[in-house]
């Protein structure tokens, strides 16, 4: 994207400027270190670009200005700015093509509607560019609210080797399958809708979905009562939407690794391990948190024998149920 003879030449020109600058170029006038700010760009995902490439803008040496005083100003580390970079450039390439696809799902339903011919790849870069000053705002709001609630986060339980967390998953069952009966499309609509059920429950509950992988979903809790709680609720939603099989869920609380939005360690492994053992529609906690959850008022908890899990060892853990059923 940039050169002359570009047809997207327009786009690009209307996201960031004209893209008239080399690498080499885009350093010096910015005063960053070329290695430096080619680090920088491959941590945003993108492929490397030739020393003869004008692919850059003026935005690009703005914000390599913007990076290069908070690091003479000693605001960040060079390798947290980096490691930040690297984050950033993997959600937000999940966001764009999240806008491109449902873009283009909207203008060939409108097509559809008029009869029209096929979609005009064209026709959705001018509507993703029509529509990104809003959602740049959007974007910008939404990062300063969840910069609000990992701060309050944060203060809850400030010393990372004390933070005591429950983490759940949560596995579509039989999902290869359904995968294979059902068109693109169809498919796409199940994803999403189990997507949507996970962001529906987790947060109302009090938890926070941590992320998505296709078919499984990972959550937690600082609070074992409130993931306990999650972890019904979404067997329960999962098991009365009639366009999706069940779930299998598995909880497991102790000490995590916070790391780069996601979780790691022991805890998490477990969890993810007890899904496997579940049947559809039924939840396993680890024995440790069972035993936390026992004179919990609402719930039903039964002990199964111990079985050896590869890498992990003997387990033994619970069936978690709500009481009465």
């Amino acid at each position: 994207m940039g050169t002359p003879s570009d047809p997207w030449r327009s786009v690009a020109d209307a996201l960031l400027g004209p893209p008239e600058l080399t690498p080499p170029e885009v350093a010096h006038e910015s005063g960053m270190d070329p290695d430096e700010a080619r680090r920088l760009w491959q941590a945003l995902g993108f492929p490397p670009v030739s020393d003869e490439e004008r692919l850059f803008t003026r935005s690009d040496v703005a914000i390599l200005r913007e990076v290069r005083a908070l690091l003479e100003v000693d605001v960040a580390d060079r390798d947290d700015v980096v490691q930040l970079t690297r984050v950033i450039g993997q959600a937000l390439a999940r966001v764009a093509d999240a806008q491109v696809t449902a873009s283009a799902s909207r203008l060939e339903q409108v097509l559809r509607e008029r009869g029209a011919e096929a979609l005009d790849a064209r026709a959705i870069a001018e509507r993703v560019v029509q529509l990104a000053p809003r959602l740049e705002q959007f974007l910008a709001y939404v990062w300063r609210r969840h910069l609000l609630a990992s701060l309050r986060s944060r203060s809850l339980q400030p010393s990372e080797g004390d933070r005591t967390i429950t983490v759940g998953f949560a596995d579509l069952v039989g999902f290869t399958s359904l995968s294979q009966a059902l068109e693109p499309h169809e498919l796409a609509v199940a994803v999403d809708r189990f997507e949507a059920i996970a962001y529906e429950h987790v947060p109302e509950h009090g938890g926070r979905v941590v992320k998505t992988i296709g078919d499984e979903v990972m959550f937690a809790s600082e609070d074992t009562v409130v993931a306990a709680e999650i972890a019904l609720s979404l067997a329960d939603a999962y098991h009365r939407e009639k366009n999706l099989p069940g779930v299998r869920v598995g909880l497991a609380c102790g000490p995590v690794l916070s790391w780069e939005g996601d979780l790691y360690g022991s805890t998490v492994n477990l969890a993810s391990r007890l899904v496997n053992l579940a049947h559809a529609n039924t939840v396993l906690v680890s024995d440790e948190l069972g035993t936390a959850l026992q004179d919990a008022p609402g719930f039903a908890l039964r002990h199964l024998r111990a079985v050896h899990l590869q890498g992990i060892g003997r387990v033994r853990c619970w069936v978690l149920r709500r009481a009465g059923t």
